[in-house]
């Protein structure tokens, strides 16, 4: 009750100012109902991307150039927005809003995530939004606000400006990313076939392989019994000699299953529509990938998330003025995650030549940071030509 206050009491005055004065336009988006998170090979498939966003960090930067061109760059320089970013709402942190974000995109190539604002209009809170249906709308002063109705059926207004919106699949409408469900559902609907198949031929294989018939009319006690005695006597695998044998009186049918069993290249080839269809594989989704498909898939899928929550946390959370003065938001990935051992032990030559500092080298194996790790380092024998020494050691003067 205490965030449905909240977001009543930030919106109280919006409401008044023009939100009860709408017309309709028409932009509706449907949010999908098809559980479709209750898929393994779609919970498979999007878990990559979606702790993959969890660990991008976003920082604040300020960048600014004084009258003689110099540049300066600061690194969080609000306290405010720091804490915003690494803890956005009481109830989780940074990572895990960012991973509810990438979670609600991949299953509905859209995601909400409302701004709460204090009376000078910076922001306070960042509170993700999980609708039912999302309803564009206009005020009478021609302002786009999003109205949705959320699974408990309570409807909300906000306006677009305190919404932080990803989307992906941009195409047909003008605000929302298109759906993936329509094109996801088929192709769940025969991974869900293949599978009651399967199950259901087990079923019916395990039950009834065996009928007799008898000659004669016998009481339904004298059948169960007769039958029970056939299958103690010639169905016992342990000490069974593989032969049956009846007299006059019955005669013993073997009865086949004749469900249809599909093959492992059917169910393959689905699986890798469903796969493709996710920018994704196997390789990806078991974490047995190399470096250079793990490259290749933060390059497809990864990376324009990254850009796209930086410029959207950046228009939201700043003004365009502050954003003259070099305000933005940025997201940041570490590149090393699927780098191997040998590749980290590598980059030893970027800290001798001053590329890395010490603490980014020790960054890559998870390591802590050490005093004085932040200066850049270089050995001696890298010094930039021309400084101290040429080749051979002979100086400018010999």
């Amino acid at each position: 009750m205490g965030l449905i206050k909240n977001i009543r009491d930030a919106l109280s005055a919006r409401r008044i100012a023009g939100v009860e004065l709408m017309t309709q336009t028409g932009n509706n988006y449907l949010m999908w109902n098809g559980a479709l998170y209750d898929s393994d090979i779609v919970r498979s498939c999007i878990r990559p991307k979606v702790q993959a966003a969890g660990k991008l960090v976003g920082k604040h930067l300020r960048e600014s150039v004084d009258e003689e061109g110099n540049h300066s760059l600061a690194v969080n320089p609000s306290n405010a927005i720091r804490f915003l970013l690494e803890e956005p709402n009481p109830l989780m942190t940074g990572q895990m809003l960012q991973e509810k974000l990438a979670t609600q995109l991949c299953l509905n190539s859209n995601a909400f995530a409302l701004i709460l604002r204090d009376d000078m209009g910076n922001a306070t809170a960042i509170y993700p939004i999980a609708p039912r249906t999302v309803e564009a709308i206009y005020d009478a002063a021609g302002r786009l606000l999003l109205k949705f109705t959320l699974p408990n059926s309570r409807i909300y207004t906000f306006p677009y400006e305190d919404i932080i919106h990803i989307r992906q699949d941009f195409n047909e409408n003008d605000i929302f990313g298109t759906p993936i469900a329509p094109v996801l559902t088929p192709l769940l609907d025969v991974v869900t076939t293949t599978d009651q198949g399967i199950i259901n031929a087990i079923k019916n294989s395990s039950v009834v392989r065996w009928l007799l018939k008898f000659t004669n009319s016998m009481r339904p006690e004298d059948l169960k019994k007769q039958a029970k005695t056939f299958a103690d006597t010639f169905l016992e695998t342990t000490s069974g000699t593989g032969v049956a044998a009846v007299d006059a009186k019955a005669d013993a049918t073997q009865i086949n299953p004749t469900d249809y069993v599909p093959n492992a290249l059917v169910m393959d080839r689905t699986t890798k529509r469903i796969f493709d269809l996710f920018n994704t594989n196997v390789n990806i989704v078991s974490s047995s990938h190399t470096e250079d498909e793990y490259n290749s898939y933060f390059d497809a899928e990864v990376e324009p998330l990254l850009i796209q929550l930086g410029g959207e946390y950046t228009r939201k959370l700043f003004t365009r003025r502050e954003r003259v003065f070099g305000n933005r938001i940025v997201f940041e990935a570490s590149s090393w995650d699927s780098a191997s051992i040998s590749t980290k032990l590598n980059l030893q030559a970027m800290v001798d030549r001053g590329a890395m500092t010490p603490n980014e080298w020790r960054a890559t194996f998870n390591l802590a940071p050490v005093p004085g790790g932040d200066t850049p380092i270089r050995r001696l024998d890298t010094a930039a030509v021309g400084e101290n020494s040429t080749e051979g050691g002979s100086t400018d003067e010999d």
